[in-house]
């Protein structure tokens, strides 16, 4: 089945992203639902692994920047927590089930659920119709965002840490394994936004030094106007941070119904707002490059390890 018509692909060249329908059953949402939770029962943290996960920019630099475990994570399985989930003692105040931020950034490589996702006819396809002549597997994410204490993400663009010149050859896939709504913290995007350049990079510091990794510049103030949520249905998904250097830099309008997925250019500023809610919003993520005549930043916060790529 094509999931990207004629008419969704010019959509998308010309303004940068473009809105589809679902990728996997409720079904298939489930099965991997249920592997994370067998994966989340199974974790051995160790108590120095113990790391919050944030998306300020000092709280980064302290707890993503400081910590060895989170910047050597690109080749493996790791677990990063929510904020006021352990005691002084180190030991969970919540379930462990409920106490996770993220799992990442190599499900891909390692669990053959998501790597079949990762990697399925369906996922080729779409990469095919863009053009993509050597589409490569960067990193992937299980993100929870736990009902009540899911973090808010700030205003960011993917570029900001998936660095590479030119800029735009790189894709986020995001995958509603839960339904995505205002309420329980879907994507917020500012649409046209990935015509201004980015204006802060994460970069990796010279060997030897602290904190590990840094920024360059710093995010701009948004207005909270400019923001338009996109909710997403169960099953469906929503493509992040794509463009190709030849894409034409207009003026983007964008409209969301529930149960729509969105494929965005790489140098949008979204965000999502904490979960207040209920019920949680658990989704399976990844990016994808484009190698060919692409340099990947050695300055970025991990170093990609060629063996991702799909054969």
């Amino acid at each position: 089945m094509d999931f990207m018509s004629d008419r969704y692909t010019q959509t998308f060249l010309e303004d940068g992203y473009v809105v589809l329908d679902g990728l996997l059953s409720p079904a298939e949402c489930d099965e991997l639902k249920h592997r994370m939770s067998q994966i989340v029962e199974e974790m051995d943290v160790p108590e120095h692994c113990r790391t919050t996960f944030s998306t300020y920019h000092d709280e980064q630099l302290k707890t993503q920047g400081n910590a060895d475990y989170f910047i050597t994570s690109g080749d493996k399985i790791r677990f990063f927590f929510e904020k006021g989930v352990f005691d002084d003692k180190g030991e969970f105040i919540v379930p462990r089930q409920k106490s996770l931020n993220k799992v990442g950034h190599a499900l891909h490589a390692y669990e053959p659920l998501f790597k079949k996702v990762t990697h399925s006819p369906k996922v080729q396809g779409i990469a095919k119709k863009l053009g993509l002549m050597r589409p490569v597997i960067l990193q992937s994410m299980y993100i929870f965002k736990q009902p009540g204490i899911g973090g808010e993400v700030t205003p960011h663009q993917d570029a900001t840490f998936l660095y590479t010149e030119p800029l735009g050859r790189v894709m986020g896939v995001w995958i509603a394994l839960e339904d995505a709504t205002v309420d329980n913290g879907c994507l917020w995007f500012i649409p046209g936004s990935q015509n201004n350049g980015i204006t802060r990079r994460m970069v990796r510091t010279p060997k030897g030094t602290f904190p590990l990794t840094n920024f360059i510049g710093r995010e701009q103030t948004y207005e909270d106007d400019k923001f338009v949520p996109a909710p997403v249905k169960k099953g469906k998904w929503l493509y992040l941070c794509y463009t190709l250097q030849r894409i034409k830099r207009n003026k983007l309008c964008i409209m969301n119904c529930a149960g729509d997925a969105v494929l965005i250019h790489g140098e949008v500023v979204h965000r999502s707002e904490e979960n207040r809610s209920e019920h949680s919003r658990h989704v399976y993520t990844f990016h994808m490059m484009e190698a060919q005549d692409t340099k990947w930043s050695p300055e970025n916060w991990y170093v990609w390890i060629f063996i991702y790529r799909k054969k």
